[in-house]
């Protein structure tokens, strides 16, 4: 299926279990649907708890249309128009920097009535970190080397991660993903900020909920706990796994329980 967004890009999604809890799945920084078979799973099993979810490609991932620059600005357009489908009210599940932009979104869409975040890597110390990113993802981007942004974005990475990604059947729509994680590094920065100076609880005030694995790596749990203390109505959750995954039917438990449906 597809949407237009304000901005005229085509927005590409899965939408299963139609007149259930409307939810919109907002993937991290290298998922779309053509390779993501974890969140395609995780859509149907949601459906099949009672939820009317979503499962979209980002701006200029998969089937969805947008060139460079990608920005915060686009991603919430996709998620307005996506919301706007689901009946003009939804909850919003963010996965790892995915969850930087459900943050970003439900800061200036009062169509968001619930917030689940999934491992946000939110830095502690400000955005600064996360600008320097931004940067150097637009220069590569701009120079099209694509393969030189993949490399900035996993460096910090676990390394076969990336050559996975380069050796893998998938090398070129990972390649044509690569510009869109500038929209990434720009909602990082804007959860860093409004984390330091102490403006995301008046930004973001809809219930949420920060979950990590069971086994989640130490950084990740210390973001989900700042995360907690800095929002208004927000609580931490658990969803067995590690290594920053999840098994579908485990995430889909825990989305009931947090949301209903």
């Amino acid at each position: 299926m597809y949407v237009r967004t304000d901005d005229g890009r085509r927005i590409a999604y899965d939408r299963e279990g139609s007149g259930g809890r409307p939810l919109v799945l907002v993937g991290g920084l290298g998922q779309a649907r053509p390779t993501d078979t974890a969140t395609r799973a995780l859509t149907t099993a949601l459906a099949g708890r009672g939820f009317d979810v979503v499962h979209h490609d980002r701006p200029g991932r998969g089937e969805s249309t947008g060139e460079p620059p990608f920005t915060l600005d686009g991603e919430i357009a996709a998620i307005r128009a996506l919301v706007t489908e689901l009946g003009g009210s939804a909850a919003l599940y963010g996965s790892s920097s995915g969850g930087a932009i459900a943050l970003a979104a439900a800061a200036v869409l009062p169509e968001v009535d619930r917030l689940v975040l999934w491992e946000l890597p939110a830095g502690l110390e400000g955005g600064d970190e996360a600008r320097a990113w931004h940067r150097g993802i637009v220069e590569r981007s701009a120079s099209g080397d694509h393969e030189a942004v993949l490399r900035l974005v996993t460096a910090d990475m676990p390394p076969e991660w990336l050559e996975g990604m380069l050796a893998g059947p998938d090398r070129e729509h990972h390649l044509r993903l690569a510009p869109t994680t500038a929209a990434d590094a720009e909602a990082l920065a804007w959860t860093a900020d409004a984390l330091r100076d102490g403006t995301l609880a008046r930004r973001v005030t809809v219930p949420t909920t920060v979950l990590t694995g069971t086994s989640a790596w130490p950084f990740l749990v210390e973001a989900a706990d700042a995360l907690v203390d800095a929002l208004p109505d927000a609580r931490r959750g658990e969803v067995p796994g590690a290594g920053h995954g999840w098994e579908p039917e485990d995430l889909a438990r825990v989305l009931g329980d947090v949301l209903g449906s």
